[in-house]
């Protein structure tokens, strides 16, 4: 189905959109709910006060996006990848981060337990 140029909102309820792509488009305050989203691109979207709840998002795609203040509360996210994204100020806790691996990335005023990252980083190489 091929939905193009509309301009009224959309309630998605116990539907499967596997496969689909989103792009160029304003989904702001659409609400997702009870969803088979699975292997979805979303590309240059505007999300904002959207609601996502009860969802099925494995390999789904976001990229040229913008979510500030987005909040992800029982997600399972393993597996998942982030290039070049900003979490700038972000808050992880009560996380599973076995496992994890970054490379690459600005640690400045990076905290872990209040510790700041970098100053882990000296008292290991201290002790090696």
């Amino acid at each position: 189905m091929d939905i193009t140029a509309i301009k009224e909102p959309i309630n998605a309820s116990k539907a499967d959109l596997a496969g689909s792509s989103f792009e160029c488009l304003s989904l702001r305050t659409t609400t997702f709910h009870d969803i088979a989203m699975q292997d979805t691109r979303f590309e240059d979207i505007n999300l904002s006060g959207g609601t996502f709840a009860n969802i099925n998002m494995a390999r789904v795609r976001f990229s040229d996006g913008m979510l500030p203040g987005a909040a992800f509360a029982n997600i399972n996210l393993a597996g998942a990848s982030f290039d070049d994204v900003n979490l700038a100020c972000a808050a992880i806790s009560n996380a599973n981060l076995s496992g994890l691996t970054i490379s690459g990335c600005n640690l400045a005023n990076m905290r872990i337990d209040g510790v700041l990252v970098t100053d882990l980083f000296a008292a290991y190489r201290k002790n090696v």
